[in-house]
């Protein structure tokens, strides 16, 4: 954990959310104080079936400077859970577990751990005043009640500053009434699917090294275009591992593509903004980085189609000069979620990433869940190349996709997954012209605990989490399967020129 002391406060004038309802409750009798907020500016009219995603807090409490615990207390209704505290500059070493109570049942949980690989960009998004550190958000369906303990490392003086737990109710998709973006920016940008139902495996011949499936129906929202390939089932079978030892070099001899430590500037009209040294940015056309046409895109569930409130985004996106590198994750979580959770999800990491991290929207670029589908995340276009806040160090290259689940403890990522994932990284590269099974080097914009800060970095242009930022992320068993999934992305239908 990094030294206590006062946070730097960056001013620059941008608007921020607004919380619209705040209170002070006693949750339990425990003599905790809650911090309970709306997440969104819509108006609701009543019994229409929406509800506004909520996000409420807890202190952890204590006398011990280097220990912090909440006993069992009950809690409005969450799904998703995790803790945070004041500096996001603080890096926590220590452990931190959770046990919740369903809702449904009132049975309590296991103790379940919360992982640490989280750090705010490197950009101006991360220098932002209400920006605070956080672990990984964790879902656990619907739940009425918390119990959590936080430990810090034998090494460490006192667990963070302001340490408290962060409870999400992802709530029902809120209908738009223009209270959210004015500039489009991630409006379904991205081509989607038409109806519910999935096509069979055999409408598309399979990426080498990744089997298809046999699909059934699709449990997320109907989106609105056909698909080119074949659409995920709601049981898909386990897919392939690849090389676990397969690892990116670092060369510090090669030249790098860029210099990330110039922040973006962000554009209210919405056009893409210079983030590196080679050059300004322009608009994407369809047309790939080498001027051919561009590769089909695979169908995504749109930001209104998995029910973003558009109102928790406040500042416009930037955008890179260049998509160089994709970076695959997991979200962490549990593996025990029905895909027609996944817009829930969602929605719910989003609210976290706003109201408890204090970006200006969710980190990763794209989402996928087990059963192949992929969604859009952070607004501003899916085929534009929209800077994110997923790989600390690397953000100002690269494109970030998340798989819905945990890879590190026993979870296999489905072939349908790493299919959608291949398709997807090839397709997101194509468009910049780069090879979704060759290297690139490119420059640490941070020190990242793999990289230090300007070192050259050479990389998969398709690599892990892990292989920018020392973390476990994006778990053993997906990592494991990367090798597999380039091979795939290399041959499929969405790849340029093929």
């Amino acid at each position: 954990m990094s030294p206590r002391g006062a946070r730097a406060r960056r001013a620059n004038g941008k608007k921020r959310m607004t919380w619209l309802a705040a209170g002070i409750v006693v949750l339990g009798g425990t003599g905790v104080t809650a911090v309970a907020a709306s997440a969104s500016g819509e108006d609701v009219v009543p019994g229409d079936g929406t509800r506004q995603a909520t996000a409420h807090a807890l202190a952890l409490g204590g006398e011990d400077p280097k220990r912090r615990a909440l006993p069992r207390t009950a809690t409005q209704t969450f799904s998703l859970v995790g803790v945070s505290w004041e500096n996001s500059g603080d890096v926590f070493e220590g452990t931190a577990q959770i046990r919740t109570r369903e809702a449904a049942t009132g049975a309590w949980s296991a103790w379940r751990d919360l992982d640490f690989g989280v750090r705010a960009p490197e950009s101006t998004e991360g220098g932002e005043a209400e920006v605070r550190g956080a672990s990984e958000p964790l879902w656990v369906g619907p739940s009425d009640g918390v119990e959590a303990r936080v430990v810090a490392d034998v090494g460490e003086t006192a667990v963070p500053d302001a340490l408290r737990l962060d409870m999400i109710d992802p709530g029902e998709p809120v209908k738009a009434k223009g209270k959210g973006r004015s500039d489009g920016a991630g409006k379904g940008a991205g081509p989607t699917t038409s109806s519910g139902t999935s096509q069979t495996a055999s409408a598309e011949p399979a990426p080498t090294g990744v089997p298809t499936t046999a699909a059934g129906t699709s449990e997320v929202p109907a989106p609105s275009a056909t698909p080119t390939g074949s659409a995920p089932g709601t049981d898909p079978t386990q897919g392939p591992t690849g090389d676990p030892t397969l690892a990116p070099t670092g060369d510090p001899t090669a030249a790098p593509t860029g210099d990330p430590t110039a922040a973006p500037t962000d554009d209210p009209t919405g056009s893409p903004t210079a983030d590196s040294t080679d050059g300004p940015a322009t608009t994407p056309s369809r047309t790939s980085g080498t001027g051919s046409a561009a590769p089909a895109a695979p169908a995504v569930v749109s930001r209104a189609e998995w029910g973003a409130d558009e109102s928790l985004v406040q500042n416009a996106p930037s955008y890179l000069n260049k998509v160089d590198a994709v970076f695959v994750h997991h979200t962490a979580g549990t593996n025990d979620y029905a895909c027609a959770d996944s817009p829930a999800i969602i929605r719910a990491i989003l609210t976290f990433h706003v109201k408890t991290n204090g970006w200006n929207d969710v980190g990763y670029n794209f989402f996928v869940d087990k059963c192949g589908t992929v969604f859009e995340g952070r607004a501003g276009g899916t085929d534009r190349p929209v800077l994110g806040a997923h790989t600390y160090g690397f953000n100002g290259y690269s494109s970030g996709i998340s798989l819905l689940g945990d890879y590190e403890s026993g979870g296999t990522p489905t072939a349908a997954a790493q299919r959608a994932i291949a398709d997807l990284a090839a397709w997101k590269l194509g468009l910049h012209g780069v090879d979704p099974e060759a290297r690139v080097t490119l420059t640490a914009a941070a020190d990242t605990g793999v990289w230090t800060k300007g070192q050259a970095a050479t990389l998969h242009t398709v690599s892990g989490h892990r292989d920018g930022y020392a973390t476990l992320c994006p778990g053993a068993s997906l990592y494991a399967a990367l090798p597999e999934i380039r091979t795939a992305a290399g041959a499929s239908a969405h790849a340029t020129g093929n």
